[in-house]
């Protein structure tokens, strides 16, 4: 062997070494408070490292601290920013809060409701709301639309996915139509979620007509800095002229209209085409969504918020229903773990009933906990999820904690039909969540997740419908169903059970 050859190797395995030790390191240093996935990723370094280290600067590194700290610190200057504005929008903004603080709740969601405000106390609950359920693309694109047609100053989109096809270019070239007209188009989307458009430079095709047009991107990913794909921002929102918006589960692309799936009876291609849940909002409630959409802007663009809360952006908003609303925008950050205390408190909260639809299930140990005990206190808990879904692995991580939950009463529904994606839970009837979280670990702890929560009969009984709707195309699983699974299906959901926390 050439003594050069030999260097080469000798110098590759050091370097090899130094790099499954820092690695090591790096995860004991940073995720000391998750032991499960720090034992979960050990594992895969040592036993498989190149492998293991590619899929650790991809998916293990998560940055929760200093991505978390700038994050916190841009919201920080465009908080004081509004405290000290002296534009009418400002103005207006906190008015209406102040106006339209619920301060009393009734005495079926008053537990809930105060535990929230004593868990968030800026996330203030506000009257005089109403709600519109949207369900798939085929009720929601329409009424996006339209909003987005009669829009006079301001239009504010933002999407975990935006897709270059046939709906994503109705909705940018719409839009790129308004911005011509003199209306302020802004897009916030995800860099990981929206990678499609990004490499065929879809974005690009409009911002390089019209200066009004402006897109950005939440994320700053690239090849050089792969871990930032974790913080992803899942939050879906369309705010116009500060007076109506469209919030809930649905991305940007046409695989949300199933009307268009051309599909028999035997085609197992259901993942394809998502079935979802929207709403359309209008109240006082607006002005919050805008504030996060542009809290969220001015971290993304590095923009400085002086001169943001005009007063087209900040109207003067009016009652026009009797729904309290509470925004909770979850995030490193910004008010980190807040869907999952929503999902906690929700659940421990609960007297008769605690309804969840999820397309995925793959929650932590405590919320498992806390839906068992539930269950023992005699809640009557249901959960829906997708029979048919985009991520195999999900599957069966989800799967593996069906045999606990059906043996504490806990009753499991798989959706039939296309792909699942809605996300709502209803507490003893009274309250309605919707919003962008997943029941995972993600939507918990790494996702930016937009979710609202609403109380008042005409929202709940909605959802209550929606719910039974969804159950009536549901099938039940059963202890029977977990008994005879192959030992093939009982090692993959032990597999991905052991992996979910890095899922």
């Amino acid at each position: 062997m050439h003594w050069l050859e030999f260097d080469i190797e000798y110098i590759i395995s050091i370097c090899f070494v130094i790099s499954v030790v820092a690695i090591s390191i790096h995860i004991l240093l940073t995720k000391h408070e998750e032991p499960t996935s720090a034992m979960m990723w050990l594992f895969v370094i040592f036993n498989f490292p190149v492998v293991g280290i590619i899929l650790y600067l991809f998916f293990g590194i998560n940055r929760l601290n200093t991505v978390g700290l700038r994050v916190e610190s841009a919201n920080k200057l465009f908080d004081a920013e509004l405290v000290k504005s002296i534009h009418a929008g400002g103005i207006n903004y906190q008015e209406n809060r102040q106006k339209f603080a619920v301060k009393k709740y009734s005495d079926t969601t008053q537990l809930f409701n105060n535990t929230l405000d004593k868990i968030f106390p800026q996330k203030l609950t506000l009257s005089g709301n109403s709600i519109k359920l949207l369900q798939d693309g085929t009720m929601a694109y329409p009424a996006m639309l339209e909003a987005i047609e009669q829009a006079k100053h301001s239009i504010h989109l933002q999407s975990y996915i935006i897709m270059n096809d046939t709906l994503g270019k109705k909705i940018l070239d719409t839009l790129a139509r308004k911005a011509a007209e003199g209306v302020d188009v802004k897009v916030l989307y995800d860099r990981f979620g929206s990678y499609r458009a990004i490499f065929t430079h879809f974005f690009d095709k409009y911002t390089k007509k019209n200066s009004r047009l402006k897109t950005h991107a939440f994320s700053h990913s690239t090849l050089f800095s792969p871990w930032r794909v974790q913080l992803r921002n899942h939050r879906k929102l369309l705010v116009v002229d500060g007076r109506i918006a469209f919030t809930g589960g649905l991305n940007i692309g046409a695989a949300n209209d199933p009307t268009k799936a051309k599909v028999s009876s035997k085609s197992k291609r259901y993942a394809k085409y998502i079935h979802d849940i929207h709403s359309v909002v209008e109240g006082p409630i607006v002005s919050e969504l805008q504030f996060s959409f542009l809290r969220d802007w001015s971290y993304a663009t590095n923009a400085d918020p002086v001169n943001i809360f005009t007063e087209e952006l900040f109207p003067v908003l009016s009652p026009c229903g009797d729904i309290d609303m509470r925004i909770l925008d979850s995030g490193p950050g910004q008010t980190y773990k807040a869907s999952f205390n929503n999902f906690m408190v929700a659940v421990s909260t609960a007297r008769e009933q605690v309804l969840i639809m999820t397309p995925y299930f793959i929650p932590n140990k405590s919320f498992i906990d806390m839906l068992c005990f539930a269950s023992a206190r005699g809640v009557e808990v249901k959960i829906i999820v997708p029979a048919t879904t985009d991520h195999w692995f999900a599957k069966y991580a989800s799967q593996s904690y069906y045999k606990r939950l059906l043996k504490s009463g806990v009753r499991i529904f798989q959706r039939k039909g296309f792909f699942m994606h809605s996300k709502a839970m209803l507490i003893d009837g009274e309250v309605g969540v919707m919003g962008s979280s997943n029941c995972d670990n993600r939507s918990f702890r790494l996702n930016y997740e937009l979710d609202f929560i609403a109380t008042g009969n005409k929202f709940t009984s909605q959802l209550h419908h929606y719910f039974i709707k969804e159950l009536a195309e549901s099938e039940e699983v059963t202890l029977p169903d977990i008994a005879e699974k192959r030992i093939y299906t009982v090692l993959m959901e032990n597999i991905c059970s052991l992996i979910s926390p890095i899922l």
